[in-house]
């Protein structure tokens, strides 16, 4: 996968080595809570990590700590695409307890990482293309590479949850491994945040029946015109089933369609998401010559496209965010 193209995954794979803990492939990718005298946690790549007690200090992807806090799991450290303090999935987080280990792709301070003495390592990992499946010898996303992995793997156990299909099987792994840690899913905090979802979703759906088209991109000078194809992107794929209208960019490729700038105004929406990791901001989108000439842009309707983690807290409040854009644009393409 162009390099580009895959840092620009998360912003928008892992082989589960678990040194130190007994770890060992199975076909049941449930969770599973141990007994008295344990914990263990089957992955989605089907490694089960084994640990002699519940895991307390988790470290990992800024997306899955991010989405493990918002149900009361306070990471220890956490490494991402950007720092923590950038990212908008930490949004009014008090981080001054949270080493932050990572802030650019493939880059994690291991003796940073290894001082904040993390019980586990929680990581996603993508499919190789539209298909869904994982390649053998993928590395967790946020993992430069294989080699990389395996020395984060010396320090803690790594979980790996598959970022793949809807969002809505994404956050019910998340919820099981929340579970796991002994967070209570079936009342409290948790149960409103379903019940948030849950309404947030047909507010969603309410919104979407206008029909209005919706194009999500990564835009950069040096980098081009890069649009999302919803149907390979979990959080995406989520807003589509419940009836967004999404743009399809074409190509062959897997996640994204590049193309050049001569090209975008091909590209045409009534809503334009522009990312908010690393990408043009408007001004800067409606100063480009051609991107310019797109019927979103001449309208007006340029909307953030928020990367957030796979939880019902962070994805209730982003499509409510996304239904008022909805409800507010007109066709204009």
């Amino acid at each position: 996968m162009h390099r580009t193209a895959r840092r620009l995954l998360g912003g928008l794979l892992a082989v589960g080595l678990t040194v130190g803990v007994s770890a060992c492939a199975t076909d049941d990718t449930a969770t599973e809570t141990a007994a008295d005298t344990g914990w263990e946690f089957t992955d989605d790549l089907g490694i089960t990590v084994e640990l002699d007690e519940v895991p307390t200090r988790i470290a990992g992807l800024n997306d899955l700590t991010a989405s493990l806090w918002n149900y009361g799991i306070e990471p220890v450290a956490t490494f991402g695409q950007t720092s923590a303090e950038d990212d908008v999935a930490f949004e009014g987080r008090d981080l001054s307890d949270v080493a932050i280990v990572g802030s650019a792709y493939g880059e994690i301070d291991l003796e940073a990482l290894a001082a904040a003495a993390p019980d586990l390592i929680v990581t996603t990992i993508y499919p190789a293309d539209s298909s869904g499946e994982i390649a053998e010898d993928a590395a967790g996303y946020g993992f430069n590479d294989l080699a990389q992995q395996e020395q984060v793997a010396e320090i803690a156990p790594i979980v790996t949850i598959a970022y793949r299909g809807s969002a809505a099987d994404v956050i019910e792994r998340v919820v099981d491994l929340a579970a796991s840690l002994g967070v209570d899913t079936e009342d409290g905090e948790v149960a409103e945040a379903r019940a948030d979802f849950e309404a947030a979703s047909e507010e969603l759906a309410a919104a979407a029946e206008s029909g209005v088209s919706v194009l999500p991109v990564f835009a950069t000078q040096a980098d081009g015109w890069w649009m999302a194809k919803a149907a390979d992107d979990p959080q995406l794929k989520l807003y589509q089933d419940l009836g967004v209208t999404f743009v399809d960019p074409g190509g062959d490729g897997y996640f994204w369609h590049s193309v050049g700038w001569e090209e975008v105004p091909n590209h045409p929406s009534d809503v334009l998401l522009y990312s908010l990791r690393f990408s043009m901001t408007p001004e800067e989108i409606a100063a480009q010559p051609t991107a310019a000439l797109l019927p979103a842009v001449e309208a007006g309707q340029l909307y953030p496209w928020k990367y957030i983690g796979p939880d019902y807290v962070a994805q209730a409040a982003y499509m409510e965010e996304l239904a008022g854009y909805l409800g507010e644009a007109q066709k204009v393409s």
